[in-house]
């Protein structure tokens, strides 16, 4: 029997290794996703309304409309409030910015869900302070001001029947209140000495709170002088007398925020 010659046998073997991977090569499919984009396929973009730490970026209903208020700047950092709104209803409330690093962080987490529910509840800004976050509370609520001030601004204005013509706006029978008046709360015996708040008022706006009685002498000197200056910005920031006592000044606290009740009360009358 004939031998083969070894070089034909190499050449065999090399020619059916190049049919089989040609054969290969004919058969996979074009699915790698450079080929695919050359072909049409876009990549697909990120599903809408992924929540945002405050509360979510929902994708506002149809018909609906979003406003967002101004910048409240507070000790911790700044706050501002997004609206959605349906007509003139609140149906979303959340805070596209506010304080956070540190405790900040913490607080934010815990005072803004709340604040973002009450919003919603009543509808306008007058809304409790979160306690433990009266900063953020007060800037909160004054950037939320702000949205529906500009929601009022921008709302389309109702149809007109032609039925009758319109009325003329009804005058206000509510005086407001003079430019830069001052107001004199109670005096409030505390056990450590007489506590009495007075008020400076821009419209109905509080510009400056000041204690012109406190506790004095001794201990109560340095007490004082720590307290009051942190329980004044307290006042101006809130516009109310919810705030929170300062740690170590429990009966001064309590004596100020009873005769800033009373201003107030006085202001409002």
């Amino acid at each position: 029997m004939k031998k083969s010659h070894p070089l034909r046998r190499v050449v065999l073997a090399t020619a059916a290794t190049v049919s089989g991977i040609v054969l290969l090569l004919a058969l996979k499919p074009g699915s790698d996703p450079a080929s695919a984009s050359a072909q049409g396929g876009a990549a697909q973009p990120p599903a809408a309304g992924q929540e945002s730490p405050q509360g979510g970026s929902e994708q506002a209903a149809s018909g609906a409309r979003t406003v967002t208020g101004s910048v409240a700047d507070t000790q911790y950092g700044p706050v501002q409030v997004r609206l959605t709104l349906s007509g003139d209803k609140i149906t979303k409330a959340e805070a596209v910015q506010a304080p956070s690093g540190g405790q900040s962080t913490t607080v934010t987490e815990d005072a803004v869900p709340k604040l973002n529910q009450a919003a919603v509840a009543a509808g306008t800004a007058d809304i409790d302070a979160v306690s433990g976050a009266t900063y953020t509370s007060a800037g909160y609520k004054k950037s939320l001001q702000s949205a529906l001030d500009q929601a009022a601004e921008s709302a389309p204005a109702p149809a007109e029947s032609s039925a009758s013509p319109s009325q003329p706006p009804a005058a206000s029978s509510e005086a407001p209140a003079p430019e830069g008046q001052t107001v004199d709360g109670d005096v409030v015996q505390t056990q450590y000495g007489p506590v009495q708040v007075r008020l400076t008022l821009n419209g109905t706006t509080i510009s400056k709170a000041e204690a012109i009685q406190a506790p004095s002498g001794g201990q109560s000197t340095e007490v004082t002088g720590n307290a009051i200056p942190k329980l004044n910005q307290a006042a101006a920031a809130t516009q109310s007398a919810d705030i929170d006592a300062v740690s170590g000044a429990t009966y001064t606290s309590a004596g100020y925020k009873k005769s800033l009740q009373s201003a107030l009360d006085k202001a409002g009358a």
